[in-house]
């Protein structure tokens, strides 16, 4: 029979086995609830209609016959205004207690005496009527007086005491449903107590069942995860039992796939990385730039200027010492500064007529980590497609600001700008380059995409051109300190 009993279990899903477990201990629960709620509902039900009763009666002021009184006595002398006292006001409250009171009533006795406390205050408004009456008259003080004494006195008197007796009568009537309930409870008790060995009996067997059906597969998948975790990414769950371990089975499957797709996405995205890195590092050690920086060299000795070739010898170390950076690909703002400073110096050796710069960083985030030859390219890209296609002086100009948690570095320059057609493919050219359009700016191309393989597609290069004003790029990188 257990072995039967596995076998169905086994098969179902993690739910249905879990809801199972808990319908059985619940069903039996719901018996002994069912027998407690039913008596406790009529109880319940009576105990309420008391309470309702009795607080509606404790609504009532306690003070309603010497208030009343009080309030008719200061009309019928002259102290207060009839209109202003409102005593209709106060036996209207009264009457809707009264009411209330006959509805909550469940005793025939209490309905009577909420009936008779209506009776008082019908009457009660007939002979404040009366005394109203004879207060637009004059000559009626005795007859007032007289009917305060003998007639409201006496009603105030007597609803005052039905309220009193509504509410003892109401009180004995709780006592009796009390002691009811009481002995309700201890027989349901006395059941219930049967009742929860079975249960508990119950359970236990369905517990032993039904964890051990979960359990079991889980353990299975664990000793999967743990392999995973090891690095091997060839091993692969077969569980077939329980439908939602089966399905998790499954899935663990599809994700051990996908990682192992991951790394090998990641490997290629960091050889590409690597690529882009060392093109741009070949860029650095261009021919042409490095024999031209050797020929003003060259030029300067033989000028007999040693100060300018010492100079230049200077920075041509610094920028290449930078280029390398010990193998680093990131560096900090500060050494960044310094190569693009550097190669500025080297070019204005050549271009002093027409090239002027200004670099603008503030020192509180130059020790912050950028990718290293970040501003170089854009620089190069300004000088020899905006400065020098310019008629005239040229000027760039870099700066540097911490905008929350990014860090903007511009490249601005005056130089020739591009159309908006020109603009629109390099922007484009950006995000899919191909063999054509690298020749024209790769340098930009490779720096966009390296920020991008660092930061994420959020980040990279955004660019402004105005023709015939100048060309303006940003940099945007999270903020590295």
């Amino acid at each position: 029979m257990k072995k039967f009993i596995h076998n169905i279990v086994n098969n179902l899903k993690l739910n249905v086995k879990i809801r199972m477990y808990f319908a059985g201990i619940i069903l039996q629960f719901c018996i002994v609830f069912i027998m407690l709620f039913t008596n406790m509902l009529k109880y319940n039900r009576e105990y309420n209609q008391i309470v309702e009763s009795a607080t509606t009666a404790s609504s009532f002021s306690i003070d309603f016959k010497s208030d009343f009184d009080y309030k008719m006595y200061r009309i019928i002398i002259g102290s207060e205004p009839f209109t202003e006292a409102d005593p209709y006001g106060d036996i209207r409250d009264a009457e809707l207690i009264a009411v209330g009171l006959k509805n909550a009533a469940r005793t025939s006795s209490n309905k009577d005496r909420a009936h008779g406390i209506q009776k008082y205050l019908n009457n009660l408004w007939k002979h404040v009527s009366k005394i109203e009456t004879n207060l637009k008259e004059t000559g009626h003080y005795d007859e007032n007086i007289s009917i305060l004494d003998n007639d409201i006195r006496v009603l105030t008197s007597l609803i005052q005491d039905s309220i009193l007796e509504y509410i003892y009568y109401d009180t004995l009537e709780m006592e009796n449903v009390r002691a009811e309930m009481e002995e309700q409870t201890v027989r349901t008790m006395e059941l219930s107590v049967i009742l929860l060995f079975v249960m508990v009996g119950g359970a236990l067997f369905f517990s032993v069942i039904i964890s051990n059906s979960i359990s079991n597969p889980i353990k299975k998948l664990s000793d999967i995860t743990n392999q995973v975790a090891k690095g091997d990414l060839l091993v692969r769950s077969d569980i077939q039992s329980g439908a939602e371990v089966k399905i998790l089975s499954d899935s663990l499957n599809i994700m051990i796939e996908k990682l192992s797709n991951l790394i090998e996405t990641v490997k290629i995205e960091q050889t590409n990385l690597r690529e882009a890195e060392l093109k741009l590092l070949q860029a650095q050690i261009n021919p042409h730039f490095l024999y031209n920086t050797l020929d003003t060299i060259i030029w300067l000795a033989e000028s007999d200027k040693k100060s300018e070739v010492v100079e230049m010898v200077g920075s041509l170390s610094h920028y290449f010492r930078t280029s390398l950076s010990k193998g680093n690909d990131m560096i900090a703002l500060a050494d960044e500064e310094l190569h693009v400073r550097s190669y500025l110096q080297i070019q204005q050796f050549r271009y002093k007529d027409i090239l002027d710069y200004e670099i603008n960083i503030p020192g509180d985030i130059k020790n912050c980590l950028v990718p290293k030859i970040t501003l170089q390219p854009l620089v190069e890209n300004a000088l020899y497609h905006g400065i020098k296609n310019k008629r005239g002086k040229g000027k760039i100009t870099i700066t540097g600001r911490e905008e929350g948690e990014f860090i903007v570095l511009t490249v601005t320059d005056n130089g020739l700008g591009m159309l908006p057609e020109r603009l629109y493919q390099v922007v484009n050219g950006l995000k899919k380059i191909d063999d054509k359009k690298e020749k024209d700016f790769y340098g930009l191309y490779n720096v966009n995409e390296r920020i991008e393989l660092y930061y994420g597609s959020n980040f990279g290069l955004k660019i402004r051109s105005l023709y015939q004003e100048g060309t303006e790029v940003d940099v945007c990188i999270p903020l590295s300190c």
